[in-house]
């Protein structure tokens, strides 16, 4: 039975869909300015992993993940570059299907562009204007009255004389109270034409937050299973997309038998580099296709679910080196082993332990362990058992989205840009170990050994005087 840790409500709860049999599920996505960082690679990997195990569990999946494209940051670069705002978030969205192609994700089955719901954004701030949630500053601004909403805080646990404005709410004159955030930003005379809509505010531009509330409500329903998203969108972006989807649905009050926005609330923890969050401000962030010209990317997915989606991560390449060094481990188990076809039955003991894992708030640390486990029985098998174990193995990592490759090639493979001998070379210096082996120059077969290992180059003889070679 799958446990979800809700934020809502700070515990572990059973997961019970609103429709048995079917789950839909918002992710907060990217805002399309630049290329993505690694940052956006474990939201990413993180709820692939999330839709993986429903879909394996039976479920029937509708996966949302939105795309910000059109935002402060957006107009500011494309201003910078001269160019169109669509030309720049066109670009960078192709750029972020790349890298997600690359890090071997499945697609959502819906990405919502803000652009395209400009209409829906207006008809739920003319709600909660309605609503006396919402009203038009003397800048033109249109923002939330934090104030009026009593449960306002439910998600990030604090009271209001506790919470303080996030990140992107800016304080300004047309505000009522510092914690009220913007619905409708008004357009000023120096914005370009093509980042202005009309309304019936005046000519603007949707606020960040209730983007995600419009598009969520539109494509899902005002009453959806799950929602997920980086933990450092706890607070303001999703306690505000609550306050708004509620109030809008609601308003100011809503009744204990009324259905929530949102079920359960999902949030991945940070990722650190030496042990500081990493940030654009501290310069300290890495590009998905920078990191992917050393690593694999199936050892970026493994170093991301080695931990648990709600801890940080340390990242560094000597993490990213661990992580080759496991995945080498369960794919050298799998290596020259003919896998048997039969399908595990969930009551199975290896595959029950594995379910067990990932049932528990999916603990992919724990079902890591459960492969590392079964990859040692398969080294000590023998035979059909050998065989029966090793195809467990790869179905079970199939789940992760991990061995699902010929074992060989990933144990040979080195990294894109480095340097080191090629497969050829190896081949080359194997050939010449051999014949020295046959020439009864031992001292020369050792010392190629050596130097191979010295190099990275793991020589492993097999009967039949045949060799096969790794890297380390």
């Amino acid at each position: 039975m799958l446990q979800i840790y809700n934020t809502l409500s700070r515990s572990k709860q059973v997961f019970k869909p609103i429709v048995p049999g079917k789950v839909k599920m918002y992710v907060c996505g990217m805002t399309v300015y630049d290329f993505c960082h690694i940052g956006h690679a474990r939201v990413m990997i993180v709820f692939d992993m999330v839709v993986r195990w429903l879909r394996a569990s039976g479920y029937e999946v509708l996966y949302v993940r939105n795309i910000t494209d059109i935002d402060d940051k957006i107009i500011n670069r494309a201003l910078e570059n001269g160019e169109p705002i669509a030309a720049l978030t066109n670009r960078f969205i192709d750029a972020m299907h790349a890298d997600s192609d690359e890090l071997g994700l499945m697609h959502p089955d819906q990405e919502p562009r803000a652009t395209d719901f400009i209409k829906q954004m207006q008809g739920m701030i003319g709600k909660l204007i309605e609503k006396e949630l919402a009203y038009q500053g003397d800048d033109g601004d249109v923002n939330f009255a934090v104030r009026l909403l009593p449960r306002y805080g439910q998600l990030s646990g604090k009271t209001l004389d506790e919470l303080n404005a996030g990140e992107r709410v800016a304080v300004g004159g047309g505000k009522r109270d510092p914690l009220d955030f913007v619905l409708w930003k008004s357009a000023k005379p120096e914005e370009p034409a093509d980042t202005r809509w009309s309304s019936p505010w005046g000519e603007g531009r949707p606020g960040w937050h209730i983007e995600c509330s419009a598009m969520s409500c539109d494509l899902l329903g005002e009453h959806f299973d799950i929602h997920g998203g980086g933990a450092d969108l706890q607070f303001p972006h999703h306690e505000n997309e609550i306050a708004q989807s509620e109030g809008a649905l609601y308003g100011q009050n809503r009744n204990e038998d009324d259905a929530p926005f949102v079920n359960y609330w999902m949030h991945n923890g940070h990722i650190r580099v030496n042990e500081e969050k990493m940030s654009k401000s501290l310069g300290n962030f890495f590009l998905i296709r920078d990191v992917l010209k050393s690593f694999d990317p199936e050892i970026l997915r493994f170093f991301m679910l080695k931990a648990h989606y709600r801890s940080p991560i340390n990242y560094s390449d000597a993490q990213l080196e661990e992580a080759r060094s496991g995945l080498v481990r369960l794919y050298t188990a799998l290596a020259h082993v003919p896998t048997s076809q039969t399908v595990t039955g969930v009551n199975h003991p290896w595959a029950k332990r594995f379910a067990d894992a990932m049932n528990d708030d999916f603990n992919t640390p724990e079902a890591i362990a459960v492969l590392f486990d079964l990859a040692s029985e398969v080294n000590r098998a023998q035979g059909d058992e050998k065989s029966r174990l090793a195809g467990i193995l790869k179905s079970l990592g199939g789940a992760l989205n991990f061995l699902q490759r010929d074992p060989t090639s990933f144990l040979q493979a080195g990294s894109k840009d480095e340097g080191g001998l090629t497969a050829d070379q190896i081949e080359q210096e194997i050939a010449a170990r051999v014949a020295a082996k046959q020439a009864k120059d031992f001292a020369k077969a050792d010392m190629i050994r050596k130097s191979l290992l010295e190099q990275g180059i793991v020589l492993e003889d097999k009967p039949g005087g045949i060799t096969e070679w790794r890297r380390a």
